[in-house]
């Protein structure tokens, strides 16, 4: 079906091939959420790995399509994205944004639902954040969420920051989180960090993004919420990005860049990342891939949001294989001056220009902090097995040591706290 109104740009939502069919990536993306995605797969049962996934999307209650939402405000700028199941043909495929003022809902806005990914997005001008305002989205008659914009904490003493990553969908809350999400409440945190790894789903990005959407939904709809991808998030089990060159998935990707099509690593960005400030250099990257390097200011704290893997530069062809992996160094031999070479990138010299220009602009803030998927050293000693002692990992982010030295040198000068998920 082919939406026909000029709202939607004549988007085909049951397009079965929305990445194309390059390559064997392309072929397998998000599967679970394109073409007719309501019917059941012809193949054997007893093959299907994503039947539990493929039967918890079909058989939600469709008053529950319209998932969750997220949002930051920013120097007056209100961005919300939506999140919705797959949809149905004749279901509705635009939501509309509304706001409480005086007892009573105003539409603010209305916004076709993208594709592939089911995303919708607001952007919201002039925005007071001196008020909390309730919100409520609507999917037509089908569907509706509630959440409240809630008034920058500019007053308060202590602003809490809950730091997350790394949220896993095997345990055996794989579809709530009901303790977590009561211990945070209690917390109460002024704004949400979501360091990377939402999901671990690899290929079914938008099954593990709706999967970890529907357990944070109650705690993310009434606070800012920060979400950055990592490696797991765009079908990665490390990734270096290399400035978003095509990797051909060799030595476990670490050839560098991006194994599944450039569309499906943007879909997941801008899932997880377009309700962030705009960024500080829309510039694409290779491929025509985008950036969300950014500043979000939450009561007089400025924070830096950083990407670094994505101009991360890999090990093939710039470090000599001396072990097991690539990425992995156990040779008795190693010098580690000896992999420290010129022209290796952490955070890329465009993020390096964003982080001098923060260290040295203070206004609006009287703290600052770094947020980034990953910490800017080396933690792991150890992969696998007991037996499996690593001297080196250049997946972590102490490699490249100048790239990360040159990261820490305007982290100091802003005597920033570094906030991050995963260790690598």
């Amino acid at each position: 079906m082919v939406a026909g109104s000029s709202l939607y740009a004549a988007v085909d939502y049951t397009d079965p091939k929305p990445f194309g069919d390059a390559d064997r990536w392309a072929k397998k993306s998000d599967k679970l959420a394109i073409g007719e995605w309501w019917k059941k797969p012809s193949g054997p049962a007893k093959n299907d790995r994503w039947k539990e996934a493929r039967e918890w999307i079909q058989s939600i209650d469709r008053k529950k399509a319209l998932a969750f939402a997220l949002y930051t405000q920013h120097e007056a700028v209100l961005k919300l994205s939506a999140q919705c199941f797959p949809l149905l043909p004749k279901e509705p495929k635009s939501v509309v944004l509304e706001f409480k003022r005086d007892g009573k809902w105003v539409q603010a806005d209305k916004q076709p639902v993208q594709y592939p990914g089911w995303d919708v997005h607001f952007r919201i001008k002039n925005w007071d954040a001196s008020n909390n305002v309730a919100y409520r989205l609507r999917l037509g008659d089908l569907s509706s969420f509630e959440g409240l914009v809630r008034k920058d904490p500019i007053n308060k003493e202590t602003i809490v920051v809950a730091n997350m990553s790394c949220n896993s969908p095997k345990d055996r809350e794989r579809f709530t989180r009901t303790q977590f999400i009561q211990n945070l409440k209690k917390q109460n945190p002024d704004l949400l960090f979501f360091a990377g790894d939402q999901n671990y789903t690899h290929e079914e990005a938008t099954y593990g993004w709706l999967q970890f959407g529907v357990q944070f939904a109650d705690i993310m709809k009434d606070r800012p919420t920060v979400c950055i991808p990592d490696d797991h998030d765009v079908g990665h089990g490390n990734v270096w990005g290399e400035g978003g060159k095509k990797s051909l998935g060799k030595g476990g990707a670490t050839d560098g860049g991006y194994m599944f099509p450039a569309k499906f690593v943007n879909m997941v960005q801008r899932q997880q990342t377009w309700n962030l400030p705009d960024a500080f250099d829309p510039t694409l990257v290779k491929q025509g891939i985008g950036v969300y390097y950014t500043e979000l200011n939450v009561g007089g704290i400025s924070f830096a949001i950083f990407e670094d893997r994505k101009f991360k530069s890999a090990p093939m062809g710039n470090i000599p294989k001396m072990g097991p992996r690539n990425d992995h160094i156990n040779d008795p031999a190693y010098d580690r001056a000896t992999v420290d070479l010129p022209g290796l990138k952490l955070l890329g010299d465009r993020q390096l220009k964003f982080l001098d220009t923060w260290a040295r602009d203070w206004s609006g803030a009287v703290m600052k902090v770094a947020l980034s998927q990953t910490a800017f050293c080396g933690a792991v000693h150890m992969h696998g097995g007991g037996k499996s002692r690593l001297l080196a990992d250049l997946d972590c982010n102490g490699w490249p040591q100048a790239g990360r030295n040159r990261a820490l040198t305007y982290l100091r000068a802003a005597r920033a706290t570094h906030l991050c998920g995963d260790q690598h």
